[in-house]
């Protein structure tokens, strides 16, 4: 088996000839790409068979989080399992039994993993939003719902890699957004870290976009970002 990799690049973009040129620089360099709600619903499935075409062995997360009532979010997964990505997620908000029909669902090749709470949030946030105080709390609450539901692993912060690693194990995948190398703006997100930090606490992958893809040199920012780790 193939070792996935542990940057996946952030792409969305209404622009399909901007995608495909970004891919065809950040890919050699060792990344996965990540193809969020923008660039699906610009381009759709036949958007996603494009760009798996462009790169051999292209690693890709589908980052589409579905939530609505389990049939229709295993209905969902279904359809777009079978692209063949790597990765494709769901929110954990929806529920055990939403997703253990994700679960099951799935196709075998791809890993179903689930978004605990965006990275968007703070502490403040989330009050506003109708949850209870304490973010850490409910992050690892919804990980390890997730565990139980059987999924693969979570979407989370670095700010709850160590907890979630040691409540759910060292197999659950943890997928980190919110990652700006030292220096890096942060964007609209309130909870980061740096790459080597993040993987070092004990992520499984980083996502990182704008500082890859607002660079005038993509691939080269690709490949320092590696180096750093």
């Amino acid at each position: 088996m193939i070792d996935l990799p542990k940057i996946y690049c952030a792409i969305d973009t209404p622009d399909f000839d901007h995608a495909k040129s970004l891919i065809n620089q950040i890919a050699p360099a060792g990344c996965g790409i990540k193809l969020g709600l923008e660039f699906f619903n610009s381009f759709g499935p036949d958007g996603v068979k494009r760009v798996m075409g462009e790169c051999d062995n292209l690693s890709v997360f589908l980052d589409l989080k579905y939530y609505d009532i389990p049939n229709t979010v295993a209905g969902a997964v279904r359809a777009a399992s079978k692209l063949g990505v790597d990765y494709l997620n769901v929110h954990a908000s929806g529920g055990l039994d939403m997703m253990k029909a994700a679960k099951d669902a799935c196709s075998e090749g791809t890993k179903l993993i689930a978004v605990t709470i965006l990275t968007s949030f703070d502490e403040q946030a989330i009050c506003a939003a109708g949850y209870s105080a304490g973010l850490q709390d409910r992050v690892l609450q919804m990980a390890e719902l997730t565990k139980r539901a059987g999924l693969d692993g979570v979407v989370c912060s670095s700010y709850e890699i160590k907890s979630i690693r040691d409540a759910c194990g060292k197999d659950f995948a943890l997928m980190v957004p919110g990652i700006r190398p030292a220096g890096s703006n942060s964007d609209d997100q309130k909870r980061i870290m740096t790459p080597a930090e993040a993987l070092n606490k004990g992520a499984s992958h980083l996502v990182i976009g704008r500082p890859i893809t607002n660079s005038d040199n993509p691939a080269q920012a690709a490949k320092d970002i590696i180096a750093s780790l």
